[in-house]
């Protein structure tokens, strides 16, 4: 059987997208991610928890900004769920954005060592070494609950629909 071929558009431009398409209902792969004191964060530190993953191209972009800025106020509201923003910017540069954009309630979390996290959740762009938009919401038994590929990268997700998402999750 042939391996579908994958892409997120950037300006309308496709590029291939590597690793497989997460769906909602299956384990949620593992990951270790680097925070902005260079410590590992893995998901399994976060077992028990709802995770909210927002992941983006890049923090100094002015979609992911608004994205991050978006997810950074829910995450003040839904204290109980742990939100990370994953990017493959530097940990450094990840530290200058959350404190120039006072980000307190999520965490910031980059794919730079391996890009392993963009390759286990079909999210790394292929030419570029940097991560498609999405949004991945897992449950406190490590069960994926809802995903959106957002099909270009300088398109917002869909606010609306992952909150009403997490609500259902919390319920």
């Amino acid at each position: 059987m042939a391996m579908i071929k994958r892409t997120t558009t950037i300006k309308g431009k496709p590029f291939t997208l590597v690793g497989p398409e997460i769906k909602v209902g299956q384990k949620a792969p593992d990951f270790t991610l680097t925070a902005i004191d260079f410590s590992e964060i893995s998901l399994s530190q976060s077992k028990g928890q709802v995770r909210l993953l927002s992941v983006v191209h890049s923090l100094d972009t002015g979609v992911c900004d608004l994205q991050t800025q978006w997810f950074e106020e829910e995450a003040g509201v839904y204290k109980e769920v742990v939100i990370y923003t994953i990017s493959m910017d530097l940990p450094f540069a990840q530290a200058r954005y959350c404190g120039a954009k006072a980000i307190k309630n999520l965490k910031t979390l980059s794919d730079y060592k391996h890009a392993s996290f963009g390759t286990d959740y079909g999210v790394l762009i292929q030419d570029l070494r940097l991560l498609s938009r999405a949004v991945f919401i897992i449950d406190a038994n490590d069960i994926v609950r809802y995903v959106e590929y957002v099909p270009e990268v300088g398109q917002a997700p869909d606010y609306d629909k992952a909150i009403a998402a997490l609500k259902q999750i919390l319920a």
